[in-house]
C-alpha cells in the first residue's frame, strides 16, 4: 500500500486530492500577525477578503514544521502504508522539502521525497502524473521519476492582480518595473516570474494565453486557477478555450489560495499545463 502526499502550496483541488488519496500538509500563513494553517483555518475566500477596499494586508508563509510531516507519516503508518512518497514545493522558494526529509528520517515506513522544483499547481501536476503512475501499478521509484519529469517540463501562464506583492516578494524579475503600456502575461522562471506578453484586454488575454498553451500540445492536462471574483471572467473564458482545444485532454479548475496568493494577490488567473504519459480512460 502506498500513500501520496504533498503539501498546500500545490493547490490541489478536491478532485485530484480524492481521485488518487494524496494527503495534503499545510503551509503556515500569517496575515497581519495572525497565524493560519492554509486550507484548514484559512481558505482562498477568507484569504481574499482581506484586502477588500483595497486595503494591502501584511502577509507572510513558511514551510510546515518537521514534526507536522512527521505525524501524517506516523498517521499513514497506522492505518497500514507500506511506503509514502511526498511531492513537494521546490527546494529554492521552499524549506518544505527540507522538513519533509527531516521527518522522514525518523519514519518507521520508507519515505521517498520529491523536490519538484516547481511552484503552486506545478506541484500538484507532479502529484498529478505520480498518482496516474501508482493507478498503473508502478513502483514507489517509478512514480517519483514520473512526478521529478513532469517537475522539468511543466509550464504556466498568468497575469496577478497585484504586481506590488509580485515585487515585494522578489518574485518579479527586476527588469520589469510595470512601466510599460498594457496588462503583463508572466510564466514562472525558476522562483522568479518573467514577463512573456502584455495585452489589452480581457479577449486579448485570453486569446494570448490560450495560445500559449495549444502551442506545446498535443496530449496536454491543464488546469485553470482563479484567486477570487475578480479574476473569474478571464478564468472561465479561459476554461471554455481549453476545454475545445485538441491539444488539451482534460482541464481541471483550481484555486489560487493564500501561500500563493500572498505573492500575487487578487484579480489573479492563469494556467498550468504539461503534456501527460498517461490516457486516462472513461
Amino acid at each position: 500500500m502506498i500513500a501520496l502526499v504533498t503539501d498546500s502550496n500545490s493547490q490541489l483541488p478536491p478532485e485530484l486530492a480524492e481521485r488518487y488519496g494524496v494527503e495534503v500538509v499545510p503551509l503556515n500563513v500569517t496575515v497581519d500577525g495572525e497565524s493560519f494553517l492554509e486550507g484548514v483555518d484559512l481558505d482562498a475566500d477568507g484569504f481574499y477578503a482581506r484586502f477588500a477596499g483595497g486595503y494591502r494586508p501584511e502577509v507572510a508563509t513558511s514551510q510546515p514544521s518537521p514534526g507536522r510531516f512527521a505525524s501524517v507519516f506516523e498517521e499513514l503508518a497506522g492505518r497500514g502504508v507500506e511506503e509514502i512518497l511526498a511531492v513537494h514545493v521546490g527546494s529554492a522558494v521552499s524549506g518544505t522539502v527540507n522538513s519533509a526529509r527531516l521527518a522522514a528520517e525518523s519514519a518507521t515506513v520508507p519515505v521517498r521525497i520529491v523536490d519538484t522544483g516547481t511552484v503552486s499547481f506545478g506541484v500538484a501536476c507532479c502529484v498529478w502524473e505520480a498518482g496516474e503512475a501508482l493507478a498503473a501499478g508502478g513502483s514507489v521509484e517509478e512514480a517519483a521519476s514520473v512526478a521529478e519529469k513532469v517537475g522539468t517540463r511543466v509550464r504556466t501562464v498568468f497575469t496577478v492582480g497585484a504586481l506590488d506583492l509580485a515585487r515585494a516578494g522578489g518574485r518579479l524579475s527586476s527588469g520589469d518595473d510595470g512601466a510599460s503600456e498594457g496588462v503583463p502575461l508572466l510564466t514562472m522562471a525558476g522562483a522568479g516570474m518573467q514577463v512573456v506578453g502584455r495585452v489589452d484586454d480581457l479577449e486579448a488575454a485570453v486569446d494570448a494565453m490560450a495560445s500559449y498553451v495549444v502551442a506545446a500540445g498535443p496530449g496536454l492536462r491543464a488546469a485553470v486557477g482563479i484567486a477570487d471574483d475578480g479574476a473569474a471572467p478571464l478564468a472561465h473564458a479561459l476554461e471554455e478555450r481549453l476545454a475545445g482545444a485538441d491539444e488539451v485532454r482534460e482541464v481541471l479548475r483550481y484555486r489560487i489560495g493564500p501561500s500563493v496568493g500572498a505573492h500575487t494577490g487578487p484579480g489573479t488567473a492563469g494556467a498550468f499545463f504539461y503534456r501527460s504519459s498517461f490516457h486516462r480512460s472513461g
